[in-house]
């Protein structure tokens, strides 16, 4: 990785490329350090102490700690993330959307990213109204009369439409994909305080030199495991037939449908996060007696309970599939290979190769999803184990640091080749 973005630097115009990924990801960090008016933000962060184990925390995580801070990119990438989410579960719902992406070709998709871009301002405003009442019931706020409401609920959606466009910038003047390497970002700021909370621990006495060597062991680990299970795919040969085109032969050549282990990537795990944390959430502003049923509830769906973790594996499993389905559409791709005069060594074009590919994207699907669930859980399961409580990166940061860097050294070397670089070729 290291070797490939030092050839890549030697290139003008991929230099250009990096320098500006550089420079607008300085810029996404600046506006950090801003806050919205009428917010106290010392005490706002007294607050979030109490929702260290709930969907609140989750966000503050993924997104760098501004959202416990209430500064202008609070809501960093979630409504872009959210409404891309959206837009692709409606191509699936609403046939004439799929018509006008697959058919409309660069117009349609630019018709698509258009629409995209209004959901995701309209769940800004939403997230950010609803934000703004979480702040006035914490009581951290100087102001609530409406033009303090109508303030920071517009700021925070003008800090996410700019995150949106710093974004697009970054894919059309940069290098990569400019949400994922934001998001990349907002999780790597983590980590001085990640290592800070291991220092604290070592000097308090609540960890030892024996236990930080277990977490970066498992850490280091954890980070190749996902690395292999990644690149990871099967390969399903696949024959085309020859034919004649006028007096020229075509055909006749192999070569194979790759579909990945981890065909999901880290949706499931993000949308299984936010489901179930979101009990605990509820419970949290709902403030139960002690004792009472949902105070025992809370407890027991508590961050690292037992409950939580089958739970929590469960709907990893559950999305996996689900997501897997919308992506990938045996019958789709059976017809393709039918039209083209493709098909699979044993099994007859048309229903018998959908009834194959079906029963292998099952069981690619099923290895996925566990090994969704082991990332996962690992870090919850060793939280739980005395002088390990340390490990802050979950699984879900890493999976998406670990496919974020991947997938833009994969561009940088494509970007390379295109440019038939000697030094990358030799």
């Amino acid at each position: 990785m290291i070797e490939t973005i030092k050839n890549a630097w030697k290139i003008p115009d991929l230099r250009r490329k990096l320098l500006f990924v550089v420079f607008a990801l300085v810029i996404f960090r600046f506006g950090y350090a801003i806050y919205v008016p009428y917010v106290d933000t010392e005490a706002l962060a007294d607050v979030f102490k109490q929702y260290s184990d709930t969907l609140l925390g989750y966000f503050n995580t993924l997104s760098g700690g501004g959202f416990s801070q209430a500064s202008i990119f609070a809501l960093s990438v979630y409504p872009y993330i959210n409404s891309s989410i959206i837009m692709q579960l409606l191509q699936v719902a609403i046939p004439a959307l799929e018509r006008m992406v697959k058919d409309g070709g660069e117009e349609g998709r630019k018709k698509l990213a258009s629409i995209t871009r209004y959901v995701t301002i309209a769940l800004s405003l939403l997230m950010g109204w609803t934000y703004y009442i979480m702040l006035r019931t914490s009581g951290v706020l100087t102001r609530t009369d409406l033009w303090s409401a109508i303030v920071i609920i517009l700021t925070f959606t003008a800090g996410s439409s700019f995150i949106m466009w710093l974004g697009e910038q970054i894919n059309s003047k940069g290098v990569g994909n400019g949400i994922s390497l934001i998001l990349f970002a907002s999780i790597v700021s983590r980590g001085p305080s990640a290592v800070m909370g291991i220092i604290n621990g070592l000097k308090s006495g609540s960890m030892n030199v024996i236990s930080v060597i277990v977490i970066l062991v498992v850490a280091v680990a954890m980070i190749a495991f996902i690395v292999f299970i990644t690149n990871a795919e099967r390969r399903i040969p696949i024959q085309y037939a020859k034919r004649m085109v006028g007096r020229k032969m075509y055909g006749g050549q192999s070569t194979h449908l790759p579909m990945k282990v981890n065909m999901s990537g880290v949706m499931p795990v993000i949308f299984a996060s936010s489901i179930v944390t979101f009990p605990g959430t509820i419970i949290q502003f709902l403030n139960p007696e002690e004792g009472s049923f949902w105070s025992n509830f809370g407890k027991a769906f508590s961050q690292g309970s037992l409950a939580y973790i089958i739970v929590y594996a469960l709907l990893i499993v559950g999305f996996a599939y689900f997501y897997a389905t919308i992506q990938f559409n045996p019958i789709e791709v059976s017809n393709n290979l039918k039209r083209n005069g493709g098909f699979i060594p044993g099994f007859r074009p048309g229903k018998p190769t959908t009834d194959f590919i079906a029963k292998v994207l099952g069981k690619i699907t099923l290895m996925g999803a566990l090994f969704l669930g082991i990332v996962a859980i690992l870090p919850l399961i060793m939280s739980n184990i005395k002088g390990l409580g340390g490990l802050a990166i979950g699984g879900t940061s890493v999976l998406i640091l670990v496919g974020v860097a991947l997938e833009t050294v994969k561009q940088i070397e494509a970007q390379m080749l295109m440019r038939h670089y000697k030094g990358f070729l030799e």
